[in-house]
């Protein structure tokens, strides 16, 4: 099968795990003998623009002349069997529709995010989840500046949202959801149910580290509120309080808005590390030579990436119920699920890992038969496959009414 992957690379300076599933999922189909091409546009290039140029991304957000033009270009010449769109923001645009469209190219879209939903991306405002613009027009978006802190920047995000709410709807044939709870999450977009699948990421098999555990938890993840960080320490500061002799040791790998923070409270804490961003088998070392992995995450995540690399790891997370993340965990059998931003249950954990360390062992060997009975890469590239299969086969262009099953 010849596949174009569509994508928009976020920053290299900012940790992004939408970057890493694409690109794994773009391997595990070469490595099965597909022709994969890819249509790419990077956020780094903005920078080294013109500031006349640069005044100009808010419209290409909205409608990019150029990706348009472009797409359609490499449509003709390669003329693939599928078109697979990742990310359109900023430079892509959802532009792209259109030109497969226009070539009679079918386009399968996977939804990383919550972008054609809401101007910022993550349903999170001031600190908590949010919904106001689900199924409204988003002008309580521009009126909050949603994307970072200002209406401006905010206006061409809301105006996308409004303006392509038919195009998301109408033309793709096929669309890809990571999580259940994702997926009803955008129940207001009204997509065509026939049309929805949901497929979680694919993450590939690795070995079972043969590195000791230490009597430690990890934290790997951006550094911001959205993802638990305050609550996380929270927790770490009762549990060492209330617990005689903690031996415990946290250690938190990542970058983000609260990275300064976390490293001054850090110095309060002998027992804990702030280890800076880690590449990726960094990251992997990390994880597998912990007793458990801290997923504290208070936004809706549409999948936790962690969650199911530390399963495959064969460790066990301890997990928000918010979000895709209590289908992903089962609490007391592969890991252990608390109350989003309940520092009080977190920490309760933490001392219940410090003093029973080997049942943690156990729900590590459950996690990693979690990770193949129900991430398995192989099957979950068959089901991409099919997935293409249904869109080449049923392309928007003909009746929903006669849609193959």
């Amino acid at each position: 099968m010849k596949v174009l992957v569509v994508h928009n690379r976020y920053r290299s300076d900012l940790p992004s795990g939408e970057n890493r599933v694409v690109d794994q999922e773009a391997a595990a189909l070469e490595s099965a003998g597909h022709d994969v091409e890819h249509f790419e546009r990077f956020s780094d290039d903005i920078a080294g623009w013109s500031r006349p140029r640069q005044a100009l991304v808010p419209l290409r957000v909205v409608w990019s002349r150029e990706a348009h033009h472009a797409l359609k270009v490499v449509l003709r010449r390669s003329r693939p069997d599928i078109v697979h769109i990742q990310n359109t923001f900023p430079l892509v645009s959802p532009s792209v529709l259109y030109s497969c469209r226009d070539e009679r190219v079918p386009a399968v879209v996977t939804f990383h995010n919550y972008r054609q939903i809401c101007p910022s991306g993550a349903l999170w405002r001031d600190g908590a989840v949010c919904h106001d613009c689900l199924g409204h027009v988003p002008l309580a978006a521009v009126r909050h500046g949603c994307y970072r802190s200002s209406s401006l920047a905010t206006a061409p995000l809301a105006l996308t949202t409004l303006v392509h709410r038919s195009s998301w709807r109408t033309l793709p044939s096929a669309y890809v959801f990571l999580s259940k709870a994702e997926r009803d999450l955008f129940a207001p977009l009204d997509l065509p149910a026939k049309r929805v699948f949901v497929k979680p990421n694919l993450i590939p098999a690795t070995p079972l580290p043969t590195v000791m555990a230490e009597h430690k938890v990890v934290y790997v993840g951006r550094l911001s509120d959205n993802k638990g960080l305050p609550t996380l320490m929270a927790s770490w500061d009762r549990y060492t309080r209330d617990t005689v002799k903690p031996r415990l040791q946290l250690v938190i790998a990542g970058a983000g808005p609260l990275e300064a923070a976390t490293r001054e409270w850090s110095q309060q804490h002998p027992t804990v590390r702030v280890a800076g961003l880690l590449d990726r088998a960094a990251c992997a070392l990390l994880m597998a030579s912990a007793r458990a992995v801290i997923v504290p995450s208070e936004w809706e995540e549409t999948f936790g990436l962690v969650v199911v690399e530390a399963m495959a790891a064969g460790v066990p997370t301890i997990a928000a119920a918010r979000g895709s993340l209590p289908e992903l965990v089962t609490d007391g059998v592969d890991g252990v699920v608390f109350e989003p931003g309940n520092a009080v249950a977190l920490a309760r954990v933490l001392k219940e890992v410090d003093e029973s360390p080997e049942r943690f062992e156990e729900l590590g060997r459950r996690a990693r038969k979690t990770y193949e009975e129900r991430f398995d890469p192989d099957a979950n590239l068959e089901k991409l496959l099919s997935i293409y299969r249904f869109a080449i086969e049923n392309p928007v262009w003909r009746s929903d009414a006669a849609l193959e099953p």
